[in-house]
Parts: C-alpha cells; sequence; structure tokens
C-alpha cells in the first residue's frame, strides 16, 4: 500500500493525493460530526459514555514489584529489569529495595470490555492511599459523565485499556473533555499553584530508572533528574505490542508502542528538539509557536532513537512533510483553556495493511478540522515496529541485537523483532509512566469498530 496523507487548508480539511484518496472530515456542524463518526463502513461493537460505572474484578491495592511471577513481568525494561541493573547495579537494587510498588486492576464496561490499571509507590510507609492515583466516574461540568484520570504524584501511573486483545481490524476511538498536565494557560506555564501541572511540593525526579547508560545511580533521590521543569504530558491514544499493559517506568513505556498520539509538554522548552506544523503554510515552526500543549502523532519504527538509552524511533507525517527522526513534530496544539466547550476526538485505525492516527477537534492556529494520517505496516523502508499480530505475517527481516555500552558495562538486548514473533494489539490511555507526569484528565465514548 502506498502511504496516503491529509493535507490541511482552508476551513476544512480536504485530501491530497500521495496515492488513493483518504477520506477527511469536512468541517462539521454537528455535535455529532465533531465526535469523529466513522465512515459507515466500520460497525459499532463496544461502547462506553460512563453514564454509569460499576467496577468488577477490583484486586484492590497489592504490593508487586515486576518481579518473575508477576503478573506484571514482560522484560528486562521492567522496573527490576535487567537494563536498570547491568548500569545501576546494587545501587540500583538497593533503590529498588526501599521502593514500595504497588499495583491494583477492575474491569468496568459492558462484559468487562475495559481494564483500569495503576500503580503507585508507598513513599512515607503509611500506604499507598494518600497520594494514589485512581480513575472514577465523574460529572464534568459542561460535559456530563466522563471517565476521570487521576494522578496526584509523578510516583504513579493509571489507563485505561482494552481488557483483550484488539481483533486483526479496527478502529478504536475517544473523547477528551478536559486536561491538566502541563502545558501553557493563557500563555503561561505557571498557573494555579502549579509548575507545568506539578504541584511543586518535595523534589520530583526519574528515580530510580535513568535512561541513560552513564548515568551515576551513587545518589540520593533528589539528586536525580529534575521532572518538574523537564516535561508532563498524557497519552492521548496509543498502541502497545504486549499482554497487559500497565504503568511502568518511561523507558518501558517507550520501547512498547506501535503507534502512539501523545502529549509532551516541555516547560518553557526553547530548544530545537521538539517543533510544531504550520499547516496553512506548510513550514515548521519553533516550539515557542505552541502552547506546550502539542499532539505528537507518531509511528514507531524498529530504529534505535537514542544510542545510549532503549527507545524507538519515530516516523512523523504532517502537513510539513514527513521525518523520520531528529525533533518531534507536533501536528496540532489543543486549546485546553476552551475544554470542556470544546472536546477533541482521538482514533486510530487498523485495517488493509496499515494503520491510521486521527484527531478532530478546534486546534490553535488552526481552527476545527480532522487531521488524519495513514503508514502501511510495511513500506520497506520503515516499518512499523512489532506490526505482527500472528507469526505468519512476518519472516524475521528487521531482526537485531540491540546493545547499549558505558565504561564499564555492557546490556545487549537479543533478537529484538525474531522470526516466528507475535505482537498483540491493546490500546492504552491515560498516564503510563511511573517516574514521569501528574496531573488529571477527564474522557468518554469510548468506542471500538471492526469493518462492517
Amino acid at each position: 500500500m502506498a502511504r496516503k496523507r491529509a493535507l490541511v487548508t482552508g476551513g476544512a480539511a480536504v485530501a491530497v493525493l500521495l496515492a488513493p484518496v483518504i477520506a477527511v472530515a469536512d468541517e462539521p456542524g454537528t455535535d455529532e460530526a465533531a465526535a469523529g463518526q466513522p465512515s459507515s463502513d466500520w460497525r459499532l461493537v463496544q461502547s462506553e459514555n460512563f453514564g454509569r460505572m460499576i467496577p468488577s474484578d477490583d484486586t484492590g491495592w497489592f504490593r508487586d514489584k515486576d518481579g518473575p511471577g508477576s503478573p506484571y513481568d514482560v522484560d528486562h525494561y521492567d522496573n527490576d529489569g535487567d537494563y536498570f541493573r547491568t548500569f545501576g547495579g546494587e545501587t540500583f537494587d538497593e533503590h529498588l529495595d526501599g521502593i514500595d510498588l504497588y499495583r491494583r486492576s477492575f474491569t468496568l464496561g459492558r462484559d468487562g470490555w475495559l481494564t483500569a490499571e495503576l500503580a503507585a509507590r508507598d513513599t512515607d510507609g503509611t500506604g499507598v492511599e494518600n497520594e494514589a492515583p485512581s480513575f472514577t466516574r465523574s460529572m464534568l461540568r459542561g460535559a456530563g459523565p466522563t471517565g476521570k484520570f487521576d494522578v496526584p504524584t509523578h510516583h504513579g501511573g493509571v489507563i485505561l485499556r482494552s481488557t483483550d486483545p484488539l481483533p486483526e481490524e479496527y478502529r478504536i476511538e475517544t473523547t477528551l473533555r478536559a486536561i491538566d498536565f502541563g502545558g501553557q494557560r493563557g500563555g503561561e506555564w505557571d498557573y494555579d499553584g502549579l509548575v507545568n501541572g506539578y504541584v511543586p511540593t518535595g523534589c520530583k525526579t526519574f528515580f530510580p530508572w535513568a535512561g541513560g547508560t552513564t548515568w551515576n545511580y551513587d545518589q540520593d533521590e533528589c539528586d536525580f533528574h529534575d521532572v518538574t521543569t523537564d516535561s508532563n504530558g498524557f497519552y492521548y491514544l496509543s498502541i502497545m505490542d504486549y499482554d497487559r499493559p500497565a504503568p511502568h517506568n518511561n523507558v518501558f513505556i517507550h520501547t512498547h508502542r506501535k503507534v502512539v498520539m501523545d502529549g509532551y509538554n516541555r516547560y518553557r522548552y526553547t530548544g530545537n528538539g521538539l517543533r510544531y506544523c504550520d499547516p496553512n503554510t506548510g513550514e515548521l515552526q519553533p516550539y515557542e509557536w505552541g502552547s506546550g500543549n502539542g499532539v505528537n502523532m507518531l509511528f514507531m519504527i524498529p530504529e534505535k532513537r537514542y544510542a545510549n538509552q532503549p527507545g524507538t524511533e519515530y516516523l512523523m507525517h504532517s502537513e510539513c512533510g514527513t521525518e523520520v527522526g531528529g525533533g518531534i513534530v507536533s501536528q496540532v496544539d489543543l486549546m485546553p483553556e476552551l475544554m470542556p466547550r470544546e472536546s477533541y476526538t482521538f482514533a486510530i485505525e487498523r485495517r488493509d495493511g496499515a494503520y491510521v492516527l486521527e484527531v478532530t477537534g478546534n486546534f490553535r492556529h488552526v481552527g476545527h478540522r480532522t487531521v488524519r494520517y495513514e503508514q502501511p505496516f510495511d513500506d520497506g523502508e520503515n516499518p512499523i515496529w512489532h506490526y505482527n499480530q500472528r507469526a505468519d505475517e512476518y519472516d524475521g527481516r528487521y531482526n537485531r541485537d540491540w546493545t547499549y555500552t558505558s565504561p564499564d558495562a555492557t546490556f545487549v538486548d537479543e533478537d529484538v523483532w525474531p522470526a516466528g514473533s507475535a505482537y498483540p494489539d491493546y490500546f492504552l490511555i491515560g498516564q503510563p509512566h511511573m517516574n514521569y507526569y501528574e496531573g488529571s484528565a477527564h474522557i468518554d465514548n469510548v468506542r471500538l469498530y471492526v469493518p462492517r
């Protein structure tokens, strides 16, 4: 399949032909249209609007460190992973032993098709409840019932995911009704007593999961990297490549995304590592052009993004062209100040050998429209990371070892994409990093479609 891309211009989105035409929504005139309704060739099979919410199969909070035997044990980038032990040594083990990690999960929705996964740390020896994240039904003035993510401290995380793997082909969508995970408000990074959405009390660092291979683990928690003046953010909608998605450290999450639409809100950032696309001119703009509330629509590919730490590379389509690697390109900029009167609908499709990323709403500098980008599973140059749900969809051609070195140690991640492998699709919404990001967000209208 040839790559297709949507061009945004004027007051509506129109299709530009790079291959067969992509259908793009005109400027909506009704609430139903604004909700990003798919075309008639999709059939709705699950829906959740949070009109009621009765959790089931609630585990309650239980202690868990992702070790062998844990239902959350995945690989060497886990919270107790060999990657961190290789470069952190006994000091990392001591740090981890001093942290009481807890998890909780419950299902909701018809037939329990949705699962909330929560993770937290007990930082004062009195339990996790005093600063635990939550996912609850909430009545949002101006929007009605919503599902509310609340992460009062960056020490925890909470996500909503599909309970079961997604079908072979699907469309998953959700509507964001309110967001407070940093970014500017009214042109200011510091607002309502917050610093980029963080409560500025105590030290807030990425302790103990440092990404770089040369990080000095022999430091106290407060000497690790400060996240408050680094970044805040939220995962609007993403597809993960492993069973039972849940909060983990940020290094783990960055190695397990197939495609993602997220916010990465960098505090007062002035470098060239983040940029915006101005769709009206087709030119990339500096980060200051936006408000720090950008949507990053990323297709992950099987290259290492960093030489000295794990993480897959980004492919980014926009009206400014296609970028592979380099500075992150935000395709649009949200306007949280207008929510919930304004809302944003995010959707991901997997169909006909390709993934599609789509968002509809009223965007800063752009106006109201749908922005939509498509990338084949494998275009022969930049395949989507772990796209194969089944072993027979992939022949092992992109398999390799990834090696990370420091002056004192070497870690080898062997066979990162072997023949015979298979990776389920699970969607994830929320805040999955256990050492970054804090704030709150409201969603509704989580919907799953399959081809009619």
